[in-house]
């Protein structure tokens, strides 16, 4: 008993003097750091010779804090060239140099030889030849049907309900068990142009297929980042009956000039402007934000937007010719990540 007792007081014993230790590191640290501030240094610069980098030090305690503090005298250091430059901007007045543009992954995008000219008579003959020509030329009027996977959640169902009061002249009609190739006919038959099919996985919207009719394409997008309107903060009232403007962002591309036809003959020619709604489709990086606002003029200047909901984020996975055909259907354009990926600087909307 006594060994063991022993045992315990030289054990406590070292941890006091670690303890002990480790706070006279602590206290070097912050002596040195105050000594190196007030010179307007950084602590790496003054605390070790040149070419000692902090990474180096052992002790993990003094290792973190001389890097916070370096990080810090960094953030300072930043800070006071900014007011500098303000400062001399201001005295410059008109004279001042434009303020460089920073660098982002879009601008420096790397070059699409797709890229469409409005100018080009292909395009040009493109748009007057293609699936959506009857709708810009203002021969047919959208009418769609919205539809859900089987056995559809709550979730999913309202998500659809919300969706017919932001495109006119739009039906929710449920599955019952159809396939979508026995619905496309019957979708014919009556008139429609456009099908919207939302699927589901875990109770949650995760896809979206979009078909025009009766010749198609048929575009397949993934769906995340869902929310309700009830889960939107600082929403505007539910919106009214008047037919929504339409934005159309960043589709550059020929696949994105595609896709945006596709999205613009949901919506009608004639917006009413009275009901100050807009519907936003805005690409970013090959992923498609959908927004719906409404706009208020609270002076000559100034304009508040109100968010309506819902919202959603979607990313194209394939466009596909003809209706809906998972087996024999012939494919525009289909999603390879291992293959199409490989750049963070390369886009294809």
């Amino acid at each position: 008993m006594a060994k063991s007792g022993d045992k315990s007081s030289s054990s406590g014993k070292k941890s006091l003097k670690r303890k002990a230790a480790a706070e006279e590191l602590q206290e070097a640290a912050f002596a040195g750091d105050g000594a190196t501030e007030s010179e307007g240094q950084p602590p790496k610069a003054a605390a070790f010779p040149p070419g000692f980098s902090i990474s180096e030090i052992k002790n993990k305690q003094r290792r973190h804090l001389m890097f916070t503090r370096w990080k810090q005298q960094q953030r300072k250091e930043k800070l006071a060239a900014k007011k500098k430059l303000k400062k001399e901007r201001e005295a410059l007045g008109d004279k001042a140099p434009p303020k460089p543009v920073p660098k982002t992954i879009d601008n420096q995008r790397v070059y699409d030889e797709t890229t469409v000219d409005p100018n080009d008579e292909e395009v040009a003959y493109d748009e007057a030849t293609d699936e959506f020509a009857s709708y810009f030329n203002k021969q047919t009027s959208p009418k769609i049907l919205i539809t859900t996977s089987d056995r559809p959640h709550g979730r999913t169902v309202r998500l659809c309900e919300q969706l017919s009061t932001v495109i006119p002249n739009s039906h929710v009609y449920y599955r019952r068990g159809l396939a979508l190739k026995k619905i496309i006919p019957q979708c014919i038959t009556r008139d429609f142009t456009d099908l919207i099919v939302i699927n589901e996985d875990r109770k949650t919207p995760n896809g979206l297929i979009l078909s025009h009719l009766p010749n198609g394409p048929t575009a397949h997008f993934k769906m995340s980042s869902v929310r309700l309107r009830k889960e939107i903060k600082r929403r505007g009232k539910d919106p009214t009956e008047h037919i929504p403007e339409i934005i159309l962002n960043n589709f550059t591309t020929r696949l994105g000039h595609s896709i945006g036809r596709m999205f613009a003959s949901l919506f009608p020619h004639n917006p009413q402007f009275i009901g100050r709604q807009v519907a936003t489709f805005h690409n970013q990086r090959d992923y498609i934000f959908f927004r719906f606002h409404r706009y208020i003029f609270r002076s000559e200047k100034k304009v508040g937007i109100q968010e309506l909901g819902p919202r959603f984020t979607l990313k194209l996975r394939s466009l596909q010719k003809g209706t809906f055909d998972s087996k024999y259907g012939e494919y525009e354009w289909v999603h390879k990540p291992r293959e199409m990926d490989t750049s963070r600087r390369k886009f294809h909307l």
